[in-house]
């Protein structure tokens, strides 16, 4: 389950990134353009670009497995959240907005660390899949002592 406090972190403006895998077992990665927690923190749904997603969406297709690795580049806060992919889809105009939101926000967040805006707004966002996932585990991913463990205490304990 993804609290609302992670809940607001995870749909902020921190980069996203998506790994699948094939049959044989091959990694697949990608840039995300972000997600939406739906209610009740057992689901996500994660936005993929159609220009950079075939191979992620052969893989969801095939066998349904993701993971999907959040990082604030300011000061590396990082979570990774594992499950399945429940729906694949083509999202819809009415999310167009969301994710043009995302990309302002992640502009804005990558700019304090020198990468130009005019960049980041480049970056294919649309059109987009809307995969649903089902999550199964969240881990701390930010780099120190705990990097890797469960995130199990969702209450007192921020990654």
């Amino acid at each position: 389950m993804i609290p609302a406090q992670l809940a607001g972190f995870l749909e902020s403006g921190v980069s996203v990134l998506v790994a699948t895998r094939d049959a044989r077992l091959s990694p697949d990665a990608l840039r995300a353009m972000g997600v939406r927690v739906e209610r009740g923190g057992a689901e996500l749904t994660v936005f993929l670009p159609a220009a950079t997603s075939r191979e992620a969406l052969a893989n969801l297709r095939d066998n349904g497995r993701i993971a999907v690795c959040f990082s604030r580049a300011a000061d590396h806060r990082s979570v990774q959240v594992k499950g399945r992919a429940v729906e694949v889809g083509e999202a819809g105009a009415d999310e167009r907005e969301r994710l043009e939101r995302y990309l302002d926000a992640l502009a804005e967040a990558w700019g304090v660390i020198g990468i130009p805006a005019r960049a980041t707004l480049r970056l294919a966002h649309w059109p987009c899949h809307a995969v649903r996932v089902r999550v199964e585990g969240v881990f701390v991913q930010t780099p120190g002592p705990d990097a890797g463990a469960p995130l199990v205490d969702v209450a007192g304990r921020a990654p």
